[in-house]
């Protein structure tokens, strides 16, 4: 059994336990553990946290998400 990186839920740490069959590669083990750390989104949160984005641009940038998804969704349509 593998069980790498501690990772903090809502307060709470959590283990990742990735059980290993007998007689399994240990290179399948490595990948389903990647797969399932990458799942958790902590990597894409500590690069999130390494600079302050004011609340202004996080706005700004929904807004053109939002607006340029309704333009993709109106070409679409006609």
């Amino acid at each position: 059994m593998i069980t790498f990186a501690h990772l903090k839920k809502g307060g709470v740490y959590i283990m990742l336990i990735i059980p290993i069959k007998d007689g399994e590669n240990i290179d399948r083990a490595l990948k389903r553990y990647k797969r399932k750390f990458d799942k958790t989104g902590t990597v894409r949160q500590l690069r999130a946290r390494t600079a302050f984005i004011k609340p202004s641009v996080t706005n700004r940038i929904k807004i053109q998400k939002a607006a340029y998804i309704q333009n993709m969704r109106d070409n679409l349509e006609s």
